[in-house]
């Protein structure tokens, strides 16, 4: 990233998961350490998430889900994002997510994985470190 550019980075709830204290809390992370934040709020289809990806030219794109369905819709978001185009878009997940989903989470292309009890400065730290010398 060029001094000029700030990361821009968008954090977003799929699926009918209301709980989104820990996507504030890292967005608010995120905004502190300079980056632009674009929070997208709770309820977000797939198809939502992925057309303010676009719309919003994000570097980032962070999914937050507690409620267990993250296996069904974080490939459903990371399908919707690769139609438009976003394929050089770093894609994080945080939340609740089971050990045995992180591996293959990852092979769907899900960078980082951060379960409860992450440091914030940890994710702004894998962020900035992942787009160094991006853009």
């Amino acid at each position: 990233m060029t001094e000029e550019h700030k990361i821009r980075v968008l954090i977003a709830k799929p699926g009918l998961d209301g709980h989104d204290r820990g996507a504030k809390v890292v967005a608010q992370a995120l905004r502190d350490a300079g980056m632009e934040v674009i929070y997208t709020g709770i309820r977000q289809t797939p198809e939502m998430i992925a057309e303010a990806a676009l719309q919003e030219d994000v570097d980032v794109v962070g999914l937050s889900s507690l409620s267990g369905a993250h296996i069904q819709l974080f490939p459903r978001v990371l399908e919707e994002v690769k139609k438009r185009g976003l394929k050089s878009v770093l894609l994080l997940a945080g939340g609740i997510i089971p050990e045995e989903d992180v591996a293959p989470l990852r092979e769907l292309g899900i960078q980082g994985i951060f379960g409860p009890g992450t440091r914030t400065d940890d994710i702004v730290d894998f962020v900035r470190k992942s787009m160094a010398g991006k853009r």
